[in-house]
Order: structure tokens, then C-alpha cells, then sequence
């Protein structure tokens, strides 16, 4: 596959990518299906499902190998660490306030998405998916208000077998090489949303029809019907960001 003028751009991916990529195919063996619905060039909006803390590293390198820079939605607190802020800089992550579900901020970080002509990559549900059987739990806004504040593709992606390498809150298990799949769906249509893109129903509605297309994925990938509902950490006591306790 040709480079794309993203890709062939020096950057400071480069020598991440020089480790990563030959690192993470000692563990897994990417396969991925729907390459034609990631934008080549231009912004975007990747919402993917998450249900192992080796997911990040899986999908940076699924949308290097397809051309594009892998950056992801990061806290803004994180951009004041010595170094590692340097590195998120460096790198163009997009740094948000964690506790901020505002119109405003979300608007910032459009317009700065799109005024740079990159994707950025949210996971959907905010958080490790506390559903049992790993299913896409109850997403939140976040890609949704992104999408609708700039005007930018939603791009729904799921992903399967990450869990064989690192299992949800659990240890990296090595050596162990897992065929893991990576999905990208064609960008949602939203036009239903945006005369009302900051009204709460819009937003929870456009969230559900995110979850539902990640979640159809999801069910093709892995050869099982979805469960009926969607699960809900507020009902079963579980708090919905940090480590899910046993």
C-alpha cells in the first residue's frame, strides 16, 4: 500500500512506530477488514470498543498500516508531565479535560482536529467495558459530540482477541501470538442529529446508534448474537471509570 502524505510526512511517529509495530506483531497478528472506510486523507472520528489495556497498541498500529498517524483523545493532565507531555505534544494527541462533557470544549478540540486535518481515535464506552462476556457496554457521548461539533466523519470500528494477549485488568501472558481482528465500519450518517448536535436526546441518541453499529460488528466478528441489552455499571453497583473491582 502506497504512503499517504500523512504517513510519508516526517514525524515523531516514526521512530514509535520503528519499536511498536515489530514489538506488538510478536504478540498479535492483525487482521483487518473494512480498510476502504478509514478516511485516507482529512479528519475523523474513530470510536472503537476497548476490553483489554493492550487495545491502545493494537489499533495505533491497525491505523499505521493503513496510512493514517494513530492519535488518541488523552487528559489534559497528562500534557504536564514532564516527558511523557513532551512526547503527547510531539505526537498530536488531543488533550481533554476528563471531568469536561461541555459543547465548548468539544468544540476546541473540532476545530483543532479539523484545522489539522487528522483523526483521533475514542473509545466509545469511555472506559474498559464492564460487561462480562466483553460485549460494548453503554457508550458515552464523547465521539458523538466531536463528530457532530466539527462536522467530522464518525467512524465505528470493533476489534476482537486482544483479550487472548491481555485479559481485561488482567497480565500480559507471553509468549502468546493471538489473531485478533480489527474492523472499520463506513462512516455513520448523522444528518438526523445535527440541527440539534448539543441537545442531551441527540446526543443519547446518536451514542445508541454508535453502540449499535460497533456492537453489529462485534457480534459478525465473533459469530455470537449480541445480548439483547446493553449493560449498565449503574445497575449493577460497578462504577463507570477506574479499575472494575472484583
Amino acid at each position: 500500500m502506497s504512503a499517504t502524505p500523512e504517513k510519508s510526512r516526517p514525524s515523531a511517529f516514526w521512530p514509535l512506530a520503528a519499536v511498536i509495530v515489530p514489538a506488538v506483531g510478536l504478540f498479535a497478528r492483525i487482521e483487518i477488514r473494512g480498510a476502504e472506510n478509514l478516511p485516507k486523507q482529512g479528519a475523523y472520528v474513530l470510536a472503537a470498543n476497548h476490553n483489554s489495556e493492550f487495545d491502545p497498541l493494537i489499533v495505533a498500529v491497525a491505523v499505521w498500516r493503513l496510512g493514517r498517524a494513530p492519535r488518541f483523545m488523552a487528559k489534559e493532565s497528562l500534557f504536564r508531565v514532564p516527558v511523557l507531555g513532551a512526547a503527547l505534544k510531539a505526537t498530536g494527541m488531543v488533550p481533554v479535560p476528563r471531568a469536561s462533557t461541555s459543547a465548548n470544549q468539544s468544540m476546541k478540540a473540532a476545530e483543532q482536529i479539523a484545522r489539522d486535518g487528522r483523526g483521533v481515535i475514542v473509545y466509545a464506552e469511555g472506559t474498559l467495558t464492564r460487561d462480562p462476556e466483553l460485549w460494548p457496554m453503554r457508550g458515552k457521548t464523547g465521539a458523538v459530540r466531536l463528530a457532530l461539533a466539527g462536522g467530522l466523519p464518525l467512524i465505528p470500528m470493533a476489534q476482537w482477541g486482544v483479550q487472548q494477549i491481555m485479559p481485561r485488568y488482567g497480565k500480559l501472558r507471553f509468549p502468546r501470538r493471538a489473531h485478533v481482528i480489527v474492523e472499520f465500519g463506513p462512516a455513520m450518517d448523522l444528518s438526523s442529529y445535527v440541527a440539534t448536535p448539543t441537545q442531551p436526546s441527540t446526543l443519547t441518541a446518536a451514542t445508541d446508534a454508535m453502540m449499535n453499529e460497533i456492537t453489529a460488528m462485534l457480534s459478525g466478528i465473533r459469530g455470537l448474537p449480541a445480548p439483547a441489552e446493553r449493560w449498565n455499571p449503574s445497575q449493577h453497583g460497578q462504577n463507570e471509570t477506574g479499575r472494575l473491582e472484583s
